[in-house]
């Protein structure tokens, strides 16, 4: 598959620039207030607007960034482990066109988050160097429509989750969530909506689906191995060449 055109992101990149909304910090001032925190102690910038700053490779370890908005920002290689991005009680987390390829978000609190039309690959096709980290990650109740193809989220809570494929505008092609090869082992998805979800080769051993919505859900060649789908709504869903060893509660209507 060809490389997206460099004329395209340099469009992208401008439309972007052009409508961000302003920072509240500079880069120079997030990584001061980084240096200057005491040894186990997360910097926060809660509620403040952290829009299309460049923080690539920065350590946010811990960092309270609950209802902060990181919309277009650049994450690439960001260490976010344990961060709080809760959006309960304050705005949302917002991460909408945020870059996140190598990203590490393990057991950061993303419950409630916004991760939408977010920036995972410099082409069409998530690369295995690109792939972001969410091992243990909370985030029940996240708002999501995007691409986790290969990345790491053993053991995530996506209880919850809002990520049904949008119907909306077909015009462009179905504009669906994308798990597909990741690594979802133990990964609970209890009541999430799952519509149009592709899961095609993904690990998804022990996962819980129980009473998730997986309307229409491409399982291709995915490793279902002991995962749990009691009372989960399967309609439509492709289970073609999947491993269904040991696998619960699947009803065919």
């Amino acid at each position: 598959m060809r490389a997206v055109p460099r004329l395209f992101w340099l469009v992208a990149l401008t439309l972007i620039a052009s409508t961000a909304v302003a920072a509240d910090f500079t880069r120079n001032d997030v990584q001061s207030a980084l240096a200057a925190a005491s040894t186990g102690q997360g910097v926060s910038f809660a509620g403040r607007s952290l829009a299309g700053l460049d923080l690539h490779d920065l350590d946010l370890t811990g960092a309270d960034l609950s209802g902060t908005d990181l919309s277009d920002t650049d994450l690439r290689g960001a260490k976010l482990v344990g961060a709080n991005l809760v959006g309960a009680k304050m705005p949302r987390a917002k991460l909408n066109l945020a870059w996140i390829m190598r990203a590490d978000f393990s057991h950061a609190d993303l419950s409630g988050a916004i991760l939408e039309t977010l920036v995972v690959s410099a082409g069409l096709e998530t690369l295995p160097s690109e792939a972001a980290a969410f091992v243990g990650a909370n985030l029940s109740g996240a708002h999501v429509m995007t691409r986790f193809s290969l990345d790491d989220m053993r053991g995530a809570d996506l209880s919850h989750l809002h990520a049904s494929a949008d119907m909306r505008n077909q015009s462009m092609g179905l504009i669906r969530t994308d798990f597909s090869r990741a690594n979802l082992v133990s990964a609970k998805f209890e009541g999430a909506a799952l519509a149009k979800a592709n899961f095609k080769f993904a690990k998804l051993k022990s996962a819980n689906f129980a009473g998730a919505d997986l309307t229409g859900a491409d399982f291709l060649g995915a490793d279902l191995t002991d995962t749990d789908l009691t009372g989960a709504n399967t309609t439509g869903a492709d289970f073609n060449s999947a491993v269904m060893v040991g696998i619960r509660g699947l009803s065919r209507p």
